[in-house]
């Protein structure tokens, strides 16, 4: 494939799952370092996406909806590859509307044996790689075929390289905790009743704790949060970019496997993720990317001190 060629990263599901694309974002880059690469994604994860370094560009899909057919199609020509990271057969069926070249997408999806042309075979269900690995099995119809190693991952597509997220640190908050309990469903959730025994050890620590989340999710918990001057309810005061910033200024966050635990691990501060250890759930497949990112597991065992004692290694 000539490397000045326009590819089309299409990931619209979660923050998480964008997260661990960045990888394959750089594996792309440098294979490619003239080709145009341009990122689908949803509205919801732009300011995920916004600090990417190895990608030249964002497409919304809310905005691909509302174009009419044949603009939608003339703005998706303009690509030669793309790349279906998360299979969304709509995005799928414009792609091969718009005759863009070589489309490509894992062949266990059955919308995939009808819009696409490269449909590399392997099971994420059953697999034991890692997100960020199974990511790079959908690289080989363009000549990228060897499977980073986990390490190779961290060393040679992160640490190596300029943090994706990075604000202004003037503000000190190296003594700030954000706890992040919910998950939007998505995941096993840690004992609200155990957050709240953390929240008081570290503040008998020293520290001043932040509880984050939605709106919606803070209803669920916000009565229960202790009354300390040094503990705060923060859910439903930030937008993603505002969180985002937010998280890069903390000491450590802790949550079970949902998006903010991968944007801590990005933005390389302490980030604590909880999981159960069966599969497809187990931190071998979503372990956040970050050099000072930790994956503790069985979730249910776990002692709010075993935790706190991960935060001040």
């Amino acid at each position: 494939m000539p490397s000045s060629q326009k590819i089309l990263i299409s990931r619209t599901d979660g923050i998480g799952d964008v997260c661990l694309t960045l990888p394959v974002c750089r594996a792309l880059r440098s294979e490619f370092p003239n080709a145009e690469l341009v990122f689908l994604c949803r509205e919801y994860t732009k300011a995920v996406l916004a600090k990417f370094d190895a990608i030249d560009s964002i497409l919304l899909l809310e905005d691909l909806e509302n174009l009419q057919s044949n603009k939608r199609r003339e703005v998706l020509g303009t690509f030669s590859v793309v790349l279906h990271l998360y299979p969304n057969r709509r995005v799928a069926f414009w792609c091969k509307q718009a005759r863009i070249r070589l489309r490509i997408g894992t062949a266990h999806r059955w919308h995939h044996w009808f819009y696409c042309n490269a449909r590399p075979r392997f099971s994420r269900f059953r697999s034991d790689l890692h997100e960020a690995q199974l990511n790079f099995k959908l690289l080989t119809p363009l000549g990228i075929e060897q499977i980073p190693s986990w390490d190779d991952i961290q060393k040679q597509y992160f640490t190596n390289t300029q943090k994706p997220i990075q604000e202004n640190l003037s503000e000190d908050w190296s003594l700030v905790i954000l706890l992040h309990p919910k998950s939007h469903g998505n995941g096993l959730e840690y004992p609200i009743e155990k957050y709240m025994s953390l929240a008081q050890i570290l503040t008998n620590k020293g520290y001043k704790v932040y509880f984050t989340g939605t709106e919606k999710e803070g209803l669920q918990f916000r009565d229960q949060i202790p009354q300390d001057p040094n503990i705060f309810d923060a859910t439903g005061l930030w937008d993603l970019a505002t969180f985002i910033a937010n998280i890069a200024k903390a000491k450590a966050l802790v949550a079970c496997s949902t998006g903010p635990y991968h944007l801590a691990g990005l933005s390389g501060i302490r980030a604590i993720g909880l999981f159960e250890e069966q599969k497809p759930i187990h931190p071998g497949r979503w372990a956040s990317l970050g050099p000072k990112a930790h994956a503790l597991a069985p979730l249910q065992l776990l002692t709010p001190q075993e935790i706190a004692d991960v935060i001040e290694k």
